[in-house]
């Protein structure tokens, strides 16, 4: 029997699973599970030390993510409360499901050789492996290195169930295309990528996807063309905020104002122009631009082997873009060097004042923070240092302050990583009068305050991208 055929003997999709109950897993659930055309859908989340409390807090229709997520609460709710959505660790529920989709995170073991940890997408893949059913349709959602699904993936599955991909079971890769603040409006409305090893694991792909969508559209094509776009959507964007952040020191170096140049730049407007220019900042951080650029840069080292067209020895430009975007932290730590010299003391036995551990504003997102290599520079040097951030309550080997104002107070710096709501309405003077210096330091690494009224109240302001105002002269 055909694949087609199988699909049509088990009808439409009704029974959906989500194996990974994260910042992608999540909302996608409870998206499903509100689609009256599917009757129930379970979230799978290993009962581990680290994450098993997720389980019972959905089942309860709670959301474990603690940063501002609109709708997701009320929609957990409403579809555990009509019982089409429950959390579970029982694995073997998946033979019970007409689809099956993966969102596990896929960091890298070692970026400088390419290496990715694929080992917990690994163990979900051979978990549904174990407990596939013929007609059934598995689709990736994590992004993965281009040529993932059609290689490693589907020889793990068919390994463990014994049948075919492509004959007895459908395989497709769709990655998520989200921002963490804004998960239940990206998926509905952002366009789907949705890629099968075959036309016939596309079309039952987009038959699961298609009514999640409110705005956004299927884009059906390859699943190895899937995995690129992802890849290298993510790529540039990260490549765009290099440019942004490489421009914003040269402007530091030649004594201008980065955002006069952005606006002057973005003022040309017309057909055929594109002129669109990010933001500069502290770092990048999260879980996609970090490591995407190098999931690119490995597809096509195992894809394009031989084939790729490229001057020998020349570095990759996606790369370098990565380099420049890692080295914002570290610039972070000279500007609150520079500043505090300015204000006649030293990094040793400062106290630094680090407000923002996420690495999103109004998030509680800690992944790949560019908080975290900041605190080790300081660290090293011999500061001081208390962090605050509200919306993390716990990250590893950071003791976080309870409130800003005990961060603040002592600080010879205060430093701004991430440009959380509660930071934008920073009194210059109550946070001089907190930290007791005559020159406290302002290091600004989100562009989040009007330098002028720090300087006027007597504080040492640097900015990234602020060469305008990073030699000021200080007031007495």
């Amino acid at each position: 029997m055909t694949l087609e055929a199988l699909i049509r003997d088990r009808g439409p999709i009704r029974k959906i699973g989500v194996i990974g109950m994260g910042y992608v897993g999540i909302p996608a659930a409870a998206l499903f599970a509100d689609a009256p055309e599917f009757s129930r859908v379970y979230g799978f989340q290993r009962d581990s030390p680290s994450s098993g409390y997720k389980i019972a807090m959905l089942t309860r229709g709670e959301s474990p993510l603690k940063g501002e997520e609109p709708g997701l609460e009320e929609l957990l709710k409403k579809v555990t409360g009509a019982h089409k959505f429950e959390c579970t660790s029982d694995f073997s529920r998946i033979a019970e499901l007409d689809a099956v989709t993966l969102s596990i995170q896929t960091p890298f073991a070692n970026k400088d050789d390419l290496i990715p940890d694929f080992s917990a997408l690994y163990e979900g893949i051979r978990n549904v492996g174990r407990n596939l059913r013929p007609g059934m349709l598995v689709v990736l959602e994590s992004t993965v290195t281009p040529g993932t699904t059609a290689g490693p993936a589907r020889e793990m599955l068919e390994k463990e169930s014994g049948m075919v991909a492509g004959t007895d079971f459908a395989l497709a890769h769709a990655p998520e295309r989200v921002m963490v603040g804004r998960l239940i409006r990206n998926i509905r409305e952002h366009d789907r990528v949705v890629g099968g090893i075959d036309p016939v694991s596309t079309a039952r792909a987009a038959e699961l996807y298609t009514p999640v969508l409110t705005i956004g559209k299927v884009i059906p094509m390859t699943a190895t063309a899937a995995e690129v776009t992802k890849t290298a959507e993510n790529t540039f964007r990260d490549l765009q905020i290099a440019a942004a952040n490489e421009l914003a020191l040269y402007c530091e170096a030649m004594g201008v104002n980065f955002y006069d140049v952005r606006a002057g730049i973005d003022s040309l407007k017309g057909e055929g122009i594109t002129r669109a220019m990010l933001w500069p900042g502290a770092g990048v951080g999260g879980h996609c631009l970090t490591k995407d650029t190098y999931h690119l840069e490995r597809g096509v080292q195992q894809l394009g082997k031989d084939r790729l067209d490229y001057p020998a020895g020349e570095p990759s430009l996606f790369v370098l873009a990565r380099t420049i975007n890692d080295f914002m932290p570290r610039h972070m730590f000279r500007l609150t060097g520079d500043g505090l010299a300015r204000a006649g003391t030293t990094l040793r036995g400062s106290k630094i004042a680090l407000l923002g551990w996420a690495f999103l504003a109004n998030s509680d997102d800690t992944r790949n923070t560019p908080s975290e290599p900041y605190r080790d520079n300081l660290v090293a040097a011999g500061a001081d240092l208390t962090v605050h951030d509200p919306y993390v309550t716990h990250a590893p080997g950071v003791t976080l302050s309870p409130t800003l104002e005990e961060t603040i107070r002592g600080a010879d710096a205060v430093v701004i990583f991430a440009s959380h709501r509660e930071y934008r309405s920073l009194d210059p003077r109550q946070v001089k009068k907190l930290s007791g210096k005559k020159h406290p330091v302002i290091v600004d690494g989100r562009n989040l305050v009007d330098p002028d009224p720090w300087i006027a109240t007597g504080f040492v302001y640097k900015g990234i991208g602020r060469g305008d105002k990073n030699s000021h002269l200080i007031q007495e």
